[in-house]
Parts: C-alpha cells; structure tokens; sequence
C-alpha cells in the first residue's frame, strides 16, 4: 500500500496520500490553521494586516481581494485567486488539490470548496488516506449562500449557482444552475442585463 501514498507536494490528482500521519502534510496543516486563527481575529479595521495575512496564506491572489472572516483552509499553497475577489462569512477550502478561482467571482456566506476525498473501503479511510481532484471556478461566477462545491468540478464562466446547492459535476458557462445535485437551470440571456425588479414572481 505504502507505494500508493504520496507526499502533499508529490500529490498526483486522484491518488492516495496519508493526511493524517505523515508529517509534512501534518506540518503544512497546522501551519495554515495558525495563519487563519490569526486572520480570523484581527479586527475589520485591520486592512493591511488582513491582505498581508491573506497573501502569506494563499498560492496567489489579485488586487481588490476580500475574504470576511472566518475563513478556514487546510494548506492554503493550492489556493490560486484572480482580480476582483469576494467571499463572504465561513468560506471553508479544503485545498488537498489545486483551487483556480478566475476574476470577479462573489462567494456567497457559508460556502464549502472541497478537493479531498476518502476510500470507500473502510480499512484505508480509517488508515487516514484520501485523494484530491481540482476544482475551477471561471471568471464572473457568482455562488449563492450555502454552496457545497465537491472535488474534481470546474464551473464556466459567467455561470451563477443557487444558493444551496451541491455542485457534485461540472456546470459550464453562462448558466444558472442550481438544487441537489446542481443542474443547469436556464442560459443567462440579454433579457437578464436589462432586469431590474428581482422581486420573486
């Protein structure tokens, strides 16, 4: 089995690693979990603090970036953020693979990223293994409130997901999808540049 586990920085998405005991893994963890304690507890008027926590946090991030604590990640070096940036209260990422999320994309409140997942046999799940697939967020994406995004999906540009959804396959650009599982909906259309009552009907 051990020939099957790889480290975190020689992770091959969708093979085995060992989350729970091997140590750099461990250490890269704790690390990030200390940088987001930090984040989580400066005060809103800590904007520089704030950016310079969130920079020393992420692989990468574009300018105009924010993220409403709390936010709470396991490494945060798989974490790659464009231009013009939004998230909102309790964004978890758990970023065992690689995370793009494009330019101009709002995150609603309470929104779950996930690129980890566990064996089905109970013997490796209970050894601490699991594997990671990507995700990709496109430009202009927003998700709604309560969005369960699951490893291994890319969602297009310009798509919205509605709020509660669980994103468990790919959903491609200029939609709005959501429900459980998240399906395509409707396409954006130009009617929807010219609306301006968003009153339900």
């Amino acid at each position: 089995m051990k020939d099957l586990i790889n480290s975190l920085t020689h992770v091959v998405d969708g093979c085995l690693y060992d989350a729970n005991n091997d140590p750099e893994i461990l250490l890269k963890r704790r690390n990030a979990k200390e940088a987001c304690f930090h984040f989580n507890n400066l005060s809103p008027a800590e904007e520089i603090e704030k950016k310079k926590t969130l920079t020393n946090i992420l692989a990468s991030l574009g300018e105009n970036i924010t993220i409403e604590a709390p936010f709470f990640c396991d490494y945060g070096t798989n974490i790659f953020v464009g231009e013009n940036f939004f998230a909102n209260h309790n964004l978890v990422i758990l970023d065992g693979a690689r995370v793009d999320i494009g330019n101009n994309v709002f995150i609603a409140p309470n929104v779950g990223i996930y690129t980890a997942g566990h064996p089905l046999d109970p013997a490796r799940r209970a050894a601490g293994l699991e594997y990671a697939l990507p995700v990709k967020i496109g430009n202009d994406v927003w998700i709604g409130a309560g969005v369960t995004i699951t490893p291994g999906v890319t969602i297009g540009d310009n798509t919205v997901i509605g709020a509660g959804s669980v994103v468990n396959r790919d959903i491609p650009s200029n939609v709005v999808a959501a429900g459980n599982p998240c399906k395509v909906i409707r396409s954006i259309s130009e009617s929807d540049e010219k609306r301006t009552d968003f009153r339900r009907k």
